[in-house]
């Protein structure tokens, strides 16, 4: 496949390593890179060396979001054929803009993908918000390497997938020297920008009340005098090195000296952390990562280090004092070396492959229909091993399973035993969204992340004729991102409602004057029996785990939506119970709204949660009312809750 990528960051020799990737993976791949560029605070000018894939172009601006390639070598390359045009640029960019302009003189028809990292939701001034919706508009993909950018992108108007593939790491290059337990007199790191917004300077206070460690800072940036000046002030001077910028083999040997790397980056409101690779090549490197909550770095981090608020250098100094206890120090290193193989340049390459395939529309001979693997049924378990042992036994023992066990219940983990289940107990309560997370990052860890996922709740009943029935349609549509199955009640043999509209703010106010029926849309399937493509799930991206109860399935779908996928439900033979698994009705009401609220803020925002929440109020005050009876007390409680707030309520108790 004949690829143009565009990249002005291509002047780093170790991040082509992309394109090197992919091209030994068959593509006839030409890169465009900046001639010179700052990366990391340090003017860089491309050396090709052995790259002959790789053109330098000659760049006019230094602002990633305003600048402008000389057009000549992209005029010559747009007029060849090509099967995709990669552009690894932020759609906003100016740059993005004369690509696309040269393609469409040139009369060049090849689909193009985009790269964005932006996770915070900026409104642009003119032009650029005109270039940026333009650029999405015509997009056929859309790769991310964090999860917000692809949720922006989608409500600023792009319609094709949103792929989360992340930056890549050298692995060999970033790799472990045995050591059996962190230094008595711990050496703690810092890479990267030596400014305001980095936090550097909490972390100099966290180091100057531990008077046994050291601080090694490598790069450079505004702030180092000040920082010095701190440092002094603090009587730390001289146990804070300030070692300037490295790469390379350098960089990765002064990892290796490291006990624990600190990155304490601060939330503006101009700027998150898009994706912290420093955080990546320290668990390459066998160093224990203490971050701050804040920007993608949960989402890279995993389980795999400590996460403390962002500020605060006293929680900054407990996060490391924490990480530095022998034995979480040595599982933190475990796991980070696990958890950093999947930003391997391969796997990244393989991604950007799939990719690119998908837009050109040539898949691999692997993937046709008949080999397609069964799916894995996950179950996240909660309440009476009763039920689970019903929902089991009802698939004939046809499919893999995979059990969640939110309860910890010896009684759940018998029944897995019995019918030779997965078990996982994460000893806690996580949740439904990211107890799906847990099975689905365990399927991909035991090597299944190509089969299909069905979700079953465990009041749920499903015969393996049905699911199989399920995943036909999945094979017969390709841009099915999920499957829902038709349900009746067992305790009345009416058909449950399985197809929802998406909760808005215009639809309350339409249910507040009681003309909900006006929008019945079919947007969404209830998660009790669902069908995930495997390759939606790798596109759209994890449940999102602020979604304690109810609501995960529903944005999930959401996003699936935005980003162009499917959504169909299939005749099967299903029942569903409905809250068997939660006994505490008001708690489950109490869950049920908080969710909604946090569904509404996050694809309305602010305003749009007002919204919402006005008409929820108004429609249950006139309800509360004019009903009598149960329904009148029950409008009213829906009433008081929505005034005072679902979320604020249930934080309080109430």
């Amino acid at each position: 496949m004949r690829v143009i990528r565009v990249a002005h960051h291509a002047v780093v020799d170790a991040w082509r390593q992309r394109e090197r990737e992919l091209r030994a993976l068959g593509h006839d791949l030409t890169l465009y890179s900046a001639v010179r560029w700052n990366e990391g605070g340090r003017e860089q000018a491309l050396a090709a060396g052995a790259d002959e894939f790789v053109t330098g172009v000659r760049t006019f601006g230094s602002h990633p979001n305003a600048f402008l390639y000389d057009p000549r070598p992209l005029w010559r390359a747009l007029g060849s054929d090509a099967d995709v045009i990669d552009l690894h640029e932020e759609p906003v960019s100016l740059a993005t803009a004369e690509v696309l302009l040269l393609r469409r003189l040139r009369g060049n028809r090849a689909p193009y993908v985009l790269y964005s990292a932006q996770n915070i939701d900026k409104r642009y001034p003119l032009p650029f918000r005109w270039f940026e919706r333009w650029a999405l508009a015509g997009a056929s993909a859309l790769y991310v390497c964090n999860r917000e950018a692809g949720e922006i992108a989608h409500r600023k108007g792009l319609k094709a997938a949103a792929p989360l593939i992340p930056l890549g790491v050298d692995v060999a290059e970033f790799s472990p020297v045995e050591k059996a337990e962190p230094a008595a007199e711990p050496v703690v790191g810092y890479v990267g920008r030596l400014e305001a917004h980095k936090g550097v300077s909490h972390l100099i206070e966290a180091i100057a009340s531990r008077p046994g460690w050291r601080l090694q800072l490598t790069g450079d940036g505004p702030q180092r005098d000040a920082l010095t000046a701190q440092a002094e002030r603090l009587g730390a001077a001289d146990r804070v090195e300030f070692l300037g910028f490295a790469s390379g083999a350098e960089l990765a040997a002064r990892y290796r000296a490291l006990d624990v790397l600190a990155v304490p980056s601060l939330p503006t409101p101009g700027w998150l952390e898009q994706f912290c690779r420093v955080a990546v090549e320290a668990m390459a490197s066998g160093v224990p990562v203490v971050a701050s909550r804040s920007g993608a770095i949960p989402d890279v981090l995993g389980d795999a280090g400590v996460l403390v608020e962002p500020g605060d250098a006293a929680a900054l100094a407990a996060g490391l004092d924490r990480a530095l206890e022998p034995g979480t120090w040595r599982e933190l290193r475990e796991r980070g070396r696990r958890h950093a193989e999947d930003f391997a340049w391969s796997r990244v390459a393989a991604q950007h492959d799939e990719l690119y395939r998908a837009v050109a529309g040539r898949g691999r001979e692997s993937d046709a229909p008949a080999e397609v693997p069964a799916p894995q049924v996950v179950v996240i378990a909660y309440g009476s091993p009763v039920l689970l042992e019903s929902a089991l036994a009802g698939l004939g023992g046809e499919f893999p399973v995979t059990i969640v066990d939110n309860s910890s219940s010896a009684e759940t983990r018998a029944v897995a035993e019995r019918h030779g289940a997965f078990y996982i107990d994460p000893e806690r309560n996580l949740g439904f969204g990211a107890g799906v997370n847990v099975a689905v990052r365990s399927l991909a860890e035991r090597g299944l992340a190509d089969a299909d996922v069905l979700l079953l709740n465990p009041d749920a009943l499903v015969s393996a004729a049905s699911v199989r029935a399920m995943q036909r349609a999945l094979v017969r549509d390709p841009r099915l991102a999920a499957v829902g199955a038709s349900q009746t009640d067992p305790r009345t043999g009416e058909q449950v409602r399985v197809w929802w509209p998406f909760p808005s703010p215009a639809r309350m106010w339409l249910e507040a004057f009681g003309l909900g029926r006006l929008n019945r849309a079919k947007d969404f399937a209830i998660g009790s029996v669902l069908l995930l493509r495997a390759e939606a799930l790798a596109a759209v991206g994890e449940f999102d785990e602020r979604f304690f109860l109810y609501a995960e399935e529903v944005d999930w779908q959401k996003r699936a939506r935005d980003a162009g996928w499917r959504i169909a439900v299939e005749q099967t033979d299903a029942t569903h119970l409905g809250a068997a698994t939660e006994s505490d009705s008001g708690r489950r009401e109490a869950l049920f709204h908080a969710a909604g609220e946090k569904y509404i803020r996050k694809h309305f925002g602010d305003r749009g949660w007002s919204s919402y929440r006005a008409a929820a109020t108004l429609g249950a005050a006139v309800r509360a009312a004019l009903l009598p009876g149960e329904r009148g007390r029950a409008a009213a409680w829906r009433r008081d809750r929505y005034r005072r707030g679902p979320l604020a309520e249930l934080e309080a108790g109430r």
